[in-house]
C-alpha cells in the first residue's frame, strides 16, 4: 500500500498546457477521483502516475519514492481502461493471469489468485468463457480482476463505467467502492460524472483548464464550493447563479436582483454588510428553493415570485424551469406542487444555504 505525491507537476505538448502546476497528496489507502469537463487534464494527470506520458517539469512519488524515470511495469500501479482492452481470443482466466504470467509467477500462485480474484468480483462461473460471451458489466469485471490479482499498491481507473448503460453503472460503482472497502489499497478514479465522484471518493480533486481547482471531501466540496466553477460543476441539477447588488434598508442587508429582493439571513450578514453596495454573484442550488406551501421547517425564508417556463415531472420531485424578468432559474419542487407552464408561483429561497462569489475573481466569499 503507498501514498501518492505530485509536486509541482506541468505537462506540455509544444504550446499547449494539459497540466499546469499540479500539486496533490493521496494518503495511503484514500479514494481520490479526479473529476471536471472533457479536457481538464484529469486523464493526463492519471497518465503521468502510470508513466504512460512523461512529467515535463515536478515529480510524481509512489510512497517514497520518485518514479519519473521508473518504467510503468515497475511502478507497482494496475489500471483499469474506459475501453477493458481484453485479449479477445484468451479465456476469462487467461486474461486475468497474463499478466503474472510474463512476470514468471508460479502457476499455483496464478491460480489461487485468479480464483480469489474471480470470487470477490463474482465472476467464477465466466472463467472459461471468452471475452464475446460476456455482457460489458461483466468484462469490466475481468478488466478490474486483471489489476486485482497484481495486488498492485495503487490501482488507477480511467472512466471505467463510461461504457455502460445507466443501471449497470449504478451498480458497477457500488461494487468498486465495495472493492475498495474490501482491498484496503489506494485508488485513484479519473470521471467526468460529478455523480460518480460525490458517491464514490473519500475526496474528490475538481479540475479545469489543467488546473486544480480545489480538493476536498465530497460533502465540503458541495457546502463550500471554492469558486463559481466548482459550484456549478458539483451537485446534479447544477447551482443557480444571479448577478445582484447587496443592499441595506431598514437596518437590514438584502440580495438585489432588480426583479426581486431577498432578506439575507443571519448566518451570511457579516459578509453580506462587508460587500454592502457591490456586486456579487448569488448562489442557490435548485433543491434550496421550494413552492411556498411545502418550505421546510426551521429555515431562514425569502420569498419572491416567479414564472414557470418548463416543468419536469421526475415522480419524486419536479424540475421547475422558472423565469424572473428575463432570467431562468432550476427549481427542484415538492412533486404535489402545482406548476404549470405560464403559471405564477410564490416561492421560498432557504437563505442559510447561499453562496456569494466575486464577479471579477468568481471566488467564493462566505
Amino acid at each position: 500500500m503507498a501514498s501518492v505525491t505530485y509536486r509541482h507537476v506541468w505537462k506540455r505538448w509544444g504550446d499547449v498546457v494539459a497540466v499546469r502546476d499540479f500539486n496533490l497528496a493521496i494518503a495511503d489507502k484514500e479514494f481520490m477521483v479526479y473529476v471536471g469537463p472533457s479536457g481538464c487534464g484529469k486523464s493526463t494527470s492519471l497518465r503521468l502516475l502510470a508513466g504512460l506520458e512523461e512529467i515535463s517539469e515536478g515529480e510524481i512519488l509512489i510512497g517514497d519514492r520518485v518514479v519519473n524515470d521508473v518504467p510503468p511495469k515497475d511502478r507497482d500501479i494496475a489500471m483499469v481502461f474506459q475501453s477493458y482492452a481484453l485479449y479477445p481470443h484468451m479465456t476469462v482466466y487467461d486474461n486475468m493471469a497474463f499478466g503474472l504470467k510474463l512476470r514468471k509467477t508460479p502457476k499455483a500462485e496464478i491460480d489461487r489468485r485468479v480464483k480469489e480474484a474471480a470470487e470477490i468480483l463474482g465472476i467464477t462461473q465466466f472463467l472459461d468463457r471468452k471475452p464475446k460471451a460476456l455482457s460489458g458489466g461483466q468484462r469490466q469485471r475481468v478488466a478490474v480482476g486483471r489489476a486485482i490479482v497484481r495486488n498492485p499498491q495503487v490501482f488507477l481507473f480511467d472512466e471505467p463505467l463510461s461504457n455502460l448503460d445507466a443501471k449497470l453503472r449504478v451498480q458497477t460503482r457500488a461494487e468498486i467502492t465495495k472493492l475498495w472497502q474490501r482491498l484496503g489499497t489506494t485508488f485513484i478514479y479519473v470521471t467526468h460524472d460529478q455523480v460518480e465522484a460525490m458517491t464514490m471518493a473519500t475526496r474528490i480533486a475538481v479540475m479545469k483548464d489543467g488546473v486544480l481547482q480545489q480538493v476536498d471531501t465530497p460533502q465540503h466540496l458541495y457546502n463550500k464550493p471554492g469558486n463559481v466553477f466548482v459550484a456549478g460543476f458539483i451537485g446534479s441539477p447544477s447551482m443557480n447563479f444571479f448577478d445582484v447588488t447587496l443592499v441595506e434598508a431598514d437596518g437590514k442587508m438584502y440580495v438585489d436582483g432588480g426583479t426581486f429582493r431577498l432578506e439575507v439571513s443571519p448566518k451570511h450578514l457579516e459578509v453580506a454588510r462587508k460587500y454592502k453596495g457591490q456586486q456579487v454573484i448569488f448562489g442557490v442550488r435548485p433543491e434550496d428553493i421550494q413552492a411556498k406551501q411545502y418550505a421546510p421547517p426551521g429555515i431562514s425564508p425569502a420569498h419572491l415570485k416567479a414564472k414557470v417556463d418548463v416543468t419536469e415531472l421526475m415522480g419524486n420531485e419536479i424540475f421547475c424551469y422558472l423565469l424572473t424578468g428575463k432570467k431562468s432559474f432550476l427549481a427542484r419542487l415538492d412533486p404535489r406542487t402545482e406548476a404549470h407552464p405560464g403559471d405564477t408561483i410564490e416561492l421560498t429561497v432557504n437563505m442559510d444555504n447561499i453562496h456569494f462569489f466575486d464577479p471579477k475573481t468568481e471566488q467564493r466569499l462566505n
